[in-house]
């Protein structure tokens, strides 16, 4: 089991932990333990594989303080100058083009190290993958889908103010009724998205099993692991719904055009210095690793 796999399961993990938690050195800290714990929610190591993981995620961290902190604080500065200006729409969405170009190369760099995670994986650990995925989509039910329309663009929305106001701070009810608009603005349906997330957990759950089943050789495991990678990435931009996803993605970055614009002085203040404390910790962790 090599450690790129795990790479890609700490990316998201850490992005989740750190904009909930108030101390980012904290959270980092204690982030190859609560990695370990949320991997085996999904897999249930077994003890022999349990001892490797723990040692790919101590790898990982060693990896990642090392690698990829500075980049993270080049990022942070990144958009903090563009706080410094009016970032335009094109701007927000060279940044999001950006960020899923750069986690598509992740995932490709990484395939060859899903591929032999996938040629140790035992028909149990897929059942238990499965059941992971179903009570994950149960909870996306109870949360996105509970009530009628407005229920439903209320708590997107409610989603939204929690990131803004970590960020930015607290907003007027002027503001919020801006935020509110844009926000209602994006198109709404969470049967898109569940029968997405569905349809991407059906393939990553057949290709193990084609895998398990046939024992290809890991040359070849790598070609359709790095096949599933691209398909998933290139759907939005060929799928039936792409004029769904497309309006999506615009007004979704129209809305925080909106809250950009709307910001008082003080308010992107208390975002840079936010950023500014996330960039002296990221540059603390990664003088700890040298």
């Amino acid at each position: 089991m090599q450690t790129s796999f795990f790479r890609i399961w700490c990316l998201a993990a850490l992005l989740a932990l750190v904009t909930a938690c108030s101390s980012l050195k904290l959270a980092y800290n204690n982030g190859d333990t609560l990695l370990y714990w949320w991997l085996d929610n999904y897999v249930d190591f077994d003890d022999e594989q349990s001892g490797q993981v723990k040692k790919d995620i101590d790898d990982l961290f060693r990896w990642h303080r090392k690698t990829q902190l500075q980049d993270y604080v080049h990022v942070l500065q990144r958009a903090q100058q563009q706080l410094r200006g009016n970032p335009t729409p094109a701007d927000l969405r060279a940044d999001y083009d950006d960020i899923r170009a750069r986690t598509q190369a992740l995932l490709l760099k990484a395939a060859p190290d899903i591929a032999d995670l996938a040629l140790s994986l035992k028909p149990e650990q897929l059942t238990q993958m499965e059941k992971k995925f179903a009570k994950n989509n149960d909870k996306f039910r109870r949360e996105n889908m509970k009530g009628d329309r407005d229920d439903q663009n209320e708590y997107r929305y409610k989603k939204s103010m929690e990131q803004f106001e970590l960020w930015f701070g607290s907003f007027s009810r002027e503001q919020k009724e801006a935020i509110r608009k844009a926000s209602d603005a994006r198109p709404l349906d969470n049967q898109i998205w569940l029968d997405e997330r569905m349809r991407r957990q059906r393939n990553v759950l057949a290709l193990a099993r084609r895998i398990m089943q046939e024992k290809p050789s890991r040359e070849q495991a790598i070609a359709q692991i790095q096949s599933l990678i691209r398909e998933s990435f290139s759907r939005l931009d060929n799928s039936e719904r792409k004029a769904f996803y497309e309006s999506y993605t615009n007004s979704t970055i129209g809305l925080v055009h909106t809250v950009v614009s709307i910001a008082t002085p003080e308010q992107k203040a208390h975002a840079q210095k936010r950023m500014q404390g996330w960039i002296n910790d990221f540059n603390t962790l990664a003088a700890e690793a040298k």
